[in-house]
């Protein structure tokens, strides 16, 4: 699944197109390298979002395609 679809689906970010944005202006890494909006997302990998001051680390854990909103917080762990 593309990087900016996991973002909106597990509900990190609300939009696709400010989760695009995002990528663009290398704010988010996977696996500790910057990445596009376009990078296929695999369980097990490591994300980081920063948002201003705020960085916010997460390993993927699922890519479902749809998924409810009280199952979001299933599709990631914290770290």
């Amino acid at each position: 699944m593309r990087l900016d679809k996991w973002l909106k689906v597990s509900r990190l970010i609300k939009r696709r197109t400010v989760a695009n944005e995002a990528c663009d202006a290398g704010r988010v890494s996977a696996n500790g390298r910057p990445v596009k909006a376009s990078y296929e997302v695999k369980p097990g990998d490591v994300l980081e979002l920063k948002f201003g001051e705020k960085a916010i680390r997460v390993e993927v854990l699922s890519t479902a395609d749809i998924v409810g909103k009280a199952d979001a917080g299933a599709m990631y762990k914290q770290l």
